[in-house]
């Protein structure tokens, strides 16, 4: 059972209609979706792959990539090139001849194609491909799901749409059907029996997986893209612990009540943001977003420390306190869930 706790139907969100609005205008996409949204575009992930085996020239990219249009291509290359995701080397050859190379940015954001490749071949009506115009459609109704909050109050609980745009103001009740609509087309969420009037709609685990590009690409902005993209907010870090910890897997002789806390760190509006589990015999019986201030077990750590605990493992850096096996195995599950199974 997910709980967002007994605070009204906008507090399930965690909040208010200013603040939304503020966001809204203030960044066209939330944290971890622009760089999700390069992909988009397919011409990004076969540059980025083209050159993974090292630098190229232009004319032997243009052929790695399938032959597109110079402006085409160039149009591409200005993006990657504008997000630092590409730098022009010296070449063997004459003075004048620059090859087009990779920098830790870009080995990074094709990490995140990886992974979202990797997320599109568990589609469940059949593996897709990051190119293809499903699997770009997939990925757009992801980002906007994730941009209208709309992922945030799903991981709660199924809601309908009118329930939806009552939740949430700063998006249209148009806006809204249409990001719902292309959810339901990729097969993000699926109907449910409702009490009233209207129908209820719940995330699949497919959606749930998602968390693993979209924590990479959180992870690819705060390292290379801070000062242009959003910052981590704590609706963020709700959302993707009350969306992945579903699927974890847990050891029977697991129980008990832990806190996850992600500090929000120097310039943040908020302090820390988390969930609250309760295990019994290595099944979830609740997850909330409600923090106790003098909670018995909890692991905590900056939102640094908890990205490179679930991509790259090891919590060394996370603060403990209370039932070390609850935290830890709780934690490493997640890891292995979203980036090993």
């Amino acid at each position: 059972m997910l709980d967002a706790g007994p605070r009204g139907a906008r507090a399930q969100l965690g909040v208010n209609e200013t603040s939304e609005a503020d966001y809204a205008t203030e960044y066209p996409f939330r944290s971890g979706g622009y760089a999700l949204s390069l992909f988009s575009r397919a011409l990004h992930g076969l540059v980025l792959r083209a050159l993974k085996d090292g630098p190229l020239r232009l004319a032997d990219l243009r052929k790695e990539v399938g032959g597109p249009a110079q402006t085409t291509l160039r149009g591409n290359l200005d993006t990657l090139y504008g997000v630092g995701a590409l730098e022009k080397r010296q070449g063997d050859g004459r003075a004048n001849m620059m090859d087009n190379a990779l920098t830790a940015a870009g080995s990074e954001l094709l990490r995140v194609a990886d992974a979202t490749d990797a997320w599109l071949a568990r589609a469940p009506n059949g593996p897709l491909q990051l190119e293809s115009e499903t699997g770009k459609a997939s990925l757009k109704a992801l980002v906007n799901g994730w941009d209208s909050t709309m992922l945030r109050a799903l991981a709660v609980r199924p809601f309908t749409l009118t329930e939806l745009d009552n939740l949430i103001s700063a998006f249209s009740y148009p806006a809204l059907e249409r990001r719902l609509a292309a959810m339901r087309m990729a097969g993000f969420v699926t109907q449910v029996q409702g009490d009233g009037g209207g129908t209820p709609y719940a995330v699949v685990d497919w959606l749930r997986q998602a968390m693993a590009p979209l924590l990479l690409a959180v992870r690819c902005e705060r390292r290379h893209m801070a000062e242009e993209t959003a910052p981590l907010t704590r609706l963020d870090v709700e959302t993707i612990l009350l969306l992945a910890l579903p699927l974890v897997s847990i050891p029977r002789d697991v129980a008990g009540v832990s806190q996850l806390a992600v500090y929000g760190g120097d310039g943040s509006d908020w302090r820390s943001a988390g969930v609250r589990l309760s295990i019994e015999a290595g099944q979830l019986l609740s997850c909330t977003s409600k923090l106790e201030a003098n909670a018995e077990s909890w692991i905590r750590g900056s939102a640094t420390d908890w990205l490179e605990a679930l991509i790259e493992g090891g919590a060394e850096q996370l603060e403990i306190s209370g039932d070390r096996a609850i935290t830890l195995d709780v934690v490493e599950g997640l890891r292995k869930t979203l980036f090993i199974a």
